[in-house]
């Protein structure tokens, strides 16, 4: 068998339900990678080694009892520090609430506790979730696995790096405007931002509530899928999710793509792709047209639009939720932060309120013109390779907007129409960091995504590759 931190999440919860390794020895050994590893890639904000170990050993002796331990039972995860846990510190990034302890529970916590997963503790992300590079002017910047002068992506810095660097196997981002495919991509690991609400955001710091989502970070789509079964589905503390399906999303997932269509829309996704990404993207189709998916060629309408749609209901959402905090305590937020916000004091309420009004006509003519009759969408996750940290953060304002901006060019949009994406590896640029494509898919639409990325996976190996550094135990 692997070394217990080369094993995906579904491999070790197997593991664990087999005997074959115990719960403590997987929580041991996830503790001490994140804590030699973790600050390496700043990947960690606090962990709870007690606790932790405590939890493992009483799944081990409810395990040799003979007693259900649950879908991912004595797993050992890690998540984005703005997932609630009552007791416990949760910062958000942000300095304003270094000291803040909730009185509740994240929805999508509770589902894994009571799938038998075991929380480790709170992971690194951009300060109020807000850069999708993992810039954070309080904590430090998110660094990659692959090559420390890179960010691990953003905002959910800590939960790409953690996964990629095999400290845990799995980690719960939230996605905005990319915030998980950006560190899925940055990083190399499988990243699934759901249908804007399948996943109930109970319980979670919001950003813009109206475009947040949570999901997986994980090595596989297998394991992706297996998270998504275990937090998907109504809340009725969030009337977002009423009606949303449950599923167990691994099934179907047989390598066989025979009868799926995949859209491949020119223009805007491709015209600015770097030559490196586009030759990416068409080795990756080549490999899903071996699984049997047909590809045709579309096109997608006018995108400036449909950005500046989600810029209005991000911009507007968050500076109404940062109000208070902005006039008593501008000083506070990161220069980067501050700026992106208090644009929103300048919308009209008119201009938000069109701008949501005009979202479900929007995403059914997205959906028409880039999808016409496939049953999903490909497109790169980030058009150019990984930038450095410091073409991100040095130069002058406008250099750095145009590299932030190479970054979100190709998930912003997706985050407006409300629509699942799965970011799956798919390759190295000339740099050595990785790259990545994305499904997007129909509203729920996850299982033929999860079922695409899963097939592409049987065939390639780039989720699987380690960063230098991480292989040894």
């Amino acid at each position: 068998m692997s070394a217990i931190h080369e094993l995906g999440l579904v491999e070790t919860a197997n593991a664990i339900a087999d005997g074959s390794i115990t719960s403590e020895a997987a929580t041991r050994t996830a503790l001490d990678r994140l804590e030699r590893l973790g600050p390496d890639y700043n990947a960690v904000m606090a962990l709870d080694r007690e606790g932790a170990l405590a939890a493992a050993r009483a799944v081990d002796v409810a395990r040799a009892k003979g007693e259900d331990i649950g879908l991912i039972g004595g797993v050992p995860l890690a998540h984005k520090d703005l997932l609630y846990r009552a007791g416990r510190v949760c910062t958000g990034g942000s300095i304003i609430r270094r000291d803040f302890v909730p009185d509740t529970t994240a929805s999508v916590l509770e589902r894994l506790d009571g799938a038998g997963a075991l929380d480790l503790g709170t992971l690194h992300l951009a300060e109020f979730a807000m850069s999708p590079t993992g810039f954070n002017a309080h904590y430090g910047h998110g660094r990659s696995p692959w090559n420390r002068d890179y960010g691990s992506g953003g905002s959910s810095s800590g939960s790409g790096a953690a996964v990629a660097a095999r400290l845990v196997s799995g980690a719960l981002g939230s996605d905005t405007g990319g915030s998980i495919r950006h560190p899925s991509a940055m990083c190399g690991v499988t990243g699934l931002k759901p249908t804007h609400g399948l996943v109930p955001l109970y319980g979670a710091m919001p950003l813009a509530p109206s475009l947040d989502t949570i999901g997986p970070l994980t090595r596989s789509a297998v394991d992706a899928a297996r998270m998504l079964s275990v937090i998907a589905g109504p809340d009725v503390r969030d009337a977002a999710t009423l009606s949303a399906p449950e599923r167990d999303y691994e099934q179907g997932l047989t390598g066989d793509l025979r009868g799926v269509t995949i859209a491949v829309p020119q223009g805007y996704y491709r015209t600015t792709a770097d030559a490196e990404i586009l030759k990416l993207m068409d080795e990756s189709l080549a490999v899903l047209r071996e699984a049997g998916v047909r590809v045709v060629e579309t096109t997608v309408p006018d995108m400036g639009t449909i950005n500046a749609l989600m810029q209005v209901v991000m911009t507007a959402e968050a500076a109404a939720l940062h109000r208070k905090w902005l006039a008593e305590r501008p000083e506070d937020y990161g220069a980067q932060v501050r700026a992106r916000i208090i644009p929103g004091y300048a919308l009209a309420a008119t201009r938000y309120v069109e701008a949501l009004m005009m979202r479900a006509e929007v995403a059914r003519d997205w959906l028409k013109c880039a999808m016409d009759g496939a049953d999903m969408v490909h497109v790169p996750t980030l058009a150019a390779p990984v930038p450095s940290i410091a073409e991100t953060t040095e130069g002058s304002p406008e250099d750095i907007a145009i590299a932030i901006g190479r970054v979100t060019h190709c998930t912003r949009g997706i985050s407006y129409l409300g629509l699942p994406s799965l970011s799956v590896p798919c390759g190295f640029t000339k740099n050595g960091l990785p790259a990545a494509f994305q499904l997007v898919g129909r509203p729920y639409g996850e299982p033929v995504l999860l079922r695409a990325g899963d097939a592409y996976q049987r065939r390639t190996d780039f989720h699987t590759r380690l960063p230098p550094g991480c292989g040894e135990d």
